[in-house]
Parts: C-alpha cells; structure tokens; sequence
C-alpha cells in the first residue's frame, strides 16, 4: 500500500521477479554490439554471448521460482544483423521444441529475419525505431537505417499478425511531443504498437549524449496520445504476450495503466 498525507494513492501485490520480470524469462542472448547507439551500455560493456544451453538453463531457473508466462529474447548484434538474426532463429527453435510457452523477439532486422524468426516458432516481434526523429536518429544511431526499420515492421505485421508487431520509441532524447503524436500514427497506421520508453541515462554514456528525463506530466499526456492512436486503428496491447507490453514496468502501458 502506498500512502499520501494519509490517504491510499496505490496498492498492489508483490510479485516474485524470475529472469528478471514477473512471470517472463527475459533474455539478452548477446551482450555485446557492433553498433554505438549513443544511449545504450550495450556496445560498452564488450560482454558475453549465451549459448542455447545457458538460454534454456534461465528458462529451466526462471520456472523453478515460480509461474512463467512467457519468454522473451532481445539482443545486440554481436558480429552481423544477419549472424545475429539467423543465432536468434537457432535459439527459438530450440526453445520452442522444449518448453510450451509463447516466444517474442527483439532484433535488428534483416531481410529474412522476420519469416525466419516466425518459421522457428516467435509469435511476436520488435524491431525498434527508437525515435522517428530523423535528426536525431541519424545523430545517436550511427550506421542504422530509420527507413530500413521501418519497413521491416511493416512487413512484420503481415507476416506476425495484428497486435504481435510493436516497437520502442525513446522519449526525451530531444523530439517534440508534436513529432511523438506524428510517429505514433505512422506506427499504429501500419499496424505496429509503440512502446514509449523514457530516457534513463547511463553513466557509460555519460558526455557522448544530452537527454532529457521526460517529466510524468508529459509522459501522461504522450501515453494517452498513445492509447488514443492504438484503439482508433484498432489495437489493443492487451493482447501481447511477451516482452515489454504485458511487462509494463518500465513503461506507462497504455490500455494497461491507463
């Protein structure tokens, strides 16, 4: 129970964290990246790549401590999109022959990456635009291609269905609410779910980016904008299974929170 001058502003179960959301085996499979999106440790840390063994060990840990749900798998790009994409595909896969759970996938696309990944057996997909600023884009992720992005979700969401196709969208890298509302109906027009993420500046990034913690005021107003967008094309996050949308801790969730 969380109080105010008194009064019960909010209030809530405990839920046991397993690996390391509530009900969700969540999973980095490479921690490392060739890219340098300037807001992301990733590419700093130089860290390990799991094999399919110690994937399914954290699946294995994750029902052991309690009720999964879900499993979900997001990555950098170790050596290729398309070595990364193809390891991804391998990995679902194998998941899904050993455990009866639904799969979603984080990736940089590919040309093939969103059949491939659907063939191995993932019913949701994200691929990431991270902000539809075309200014900053271009200025925090270097060698990265907003168009190419783009049109990969399209084709995911002929290929993944309505309601399994979503993307992050960072807010308080510098964009005007004006260019969030603008991004939002591009994306839900086409059948995607934005996911609005706010900034969390990290400190190995510390002096390579200025960000803006987007305030809860604005963060509120967006994510109406948001919920406005997704039931007016018909859309609801309520339906997604894995990752970030049934999550919602680090977001304000839409048709969730509010």
């Amino acid at each position: 129970v969380v109080q105010k001058e008194g009064r019960i502003i909010a209030y809530g179960t405990l839920e046991i964290p397993l690996c390391p959301c509530p009900e969700h085996a969540y999973i980095t499979v490479s921690e490392r990246c060739i890219f340098d999106c300037k807001f992301c440790p990733v590419p700093k840390l130089n860290g390990h790549v799991k094999t399919i063994a110690e994937i399914t060990g954290l699946v294995d840990a994750a029902l052991a401590r309690g009720t999964v749900r879900a499993i979900s798998l997001t990555s950098g790009v170790a050596e290729s999109p398309e070595k990364e994409a193809g390891y991804m595909a391998e990995v679902v896969r194998h998941l899904a022959a050993q455990f009866d759970l639904p799969i979603g996938v984080s990736v940089y696309p590919t040309a093939t990456s969103t059949e491939d990944l659907h063939a191995a057996g993932a019913i949701e997909i994200k691929y990431n635009v991270e902000t539809m600023d075309r200014a900053i884009f271009e200025r925090v992720c270097p060698g990265l291609s907003l168009d190419y992005i783009l049109s990969s979700l399209e084709n995911a969401v002929r290929v993944f269905g309505k309601n399994r196709v979503s993307s992050n969208f960072i807010i308080g890298l510098g964009e005007t609410d004006a260019c969030v509302q603008e991004g939002i109906e591009t994306l839900t027009s086409m059948g995607v779910i934005p996911n609005l993420r706010p900034i969390s500046p990290h400190p190995l990034r510390k002096g390579e980016i200025a960000v803006d913690r987007p305030s809860g005021y604005r963060l509120m107003l967006l994510a109406r904008l948001n919920k406005s967008a997704l039931e007016r094309h018909g859309l609801d996050v309520r339906v997604a299974q894995t990752m970030c949308l049934p999550c919602t801790g680090c977001d304000l969730t839409p048709q969730r929170d509010l």
